[in-house]
């Protein structure tokens, strides 16, 4: 059945992640403004830079309705700066920097590197080998007990859920590989239907 992803589209690879649902058959639908979240099955906050998203997302208008939407059980997926404005607690983010304390985890703002230390590494996932796409990724410090890790590089965790929350310090978007994208909308979306 098609599905209506919502795509965060006030900066970053937004349009990477709408070619990937509609390869998967759903229909992406930009979101820019309150009015874009009406009639979506999930939301989809891509990677880009955390702080200026962090001030898009307040200035937009755009931050409370999606933290209500969120909590309401909206499934929600956020790679790299997606991540960390779903993360209960920011290190080294600025101090006006809003996250959603969306899912227990604290994230580490750049900690792969600087965008000089970008890298593409095979990652230990519950669906196989992932190959991921670093780019000044952030690093989970700390996971919640309610959050289950669904992949790993290195012994870290960098693939993490927690109920209708879905993260990844990586860019899942830029591999040419949609499995990631399809586990969210037939493991998250789904689940919630039922």
């Amino acid at each position: 059945m098609n599905k209506q992803i919502g795509i965060l589209a006030l900066q970053g690879a937004f349009a990477s992640h709408a070619s990937y649902i509609t390869e998967l058959g759903h229909s992406p639908q930009e979101v820019r403004t309150p009015r874009d979240l009406g009639g979506l099955d999930a939301l989809i906050m891509p990677g880009g830079e955390s702080s200026t998203m962090s001030q898009l997302l307040e200035s937009s208008g755009l931050f409370e309705p999606i933290q209500a939407a969120i909590v309401g059980g909206l499934p929600t997926f956020g790679t790299c700066a997606g991540m960390i404005l779903l993360a209960r607690e920011i290190v080294d983010g600025r101090l006006d920097q809003c996250c959603f304390d969306a899912i227990d985890i604290t994230v580490r703002r750049n900690a792969f590197g600087r965008q000089i230390d970008s890298f593409e590494a095979d990652i230990d996932t519950v669906m196989g080998d992932f190959h991921g796409v670093f780019i000044r990724a952030p690093r989970i410090e700390s996971v919640g007990e309610k959050v289950e890790v669904l992949g790993t590089y290195g012994g870290e965790p960098v693939l993490v859920r927690q109920a209708n929350v879905l993260a990844a310090s990586f860019h899942p978007e830029l591999t040419g590989d949609a499995r990631l994208h399809e586990y969210f909308i037939n493991s998250v979306v789904t689940t919630k239907e039922k």
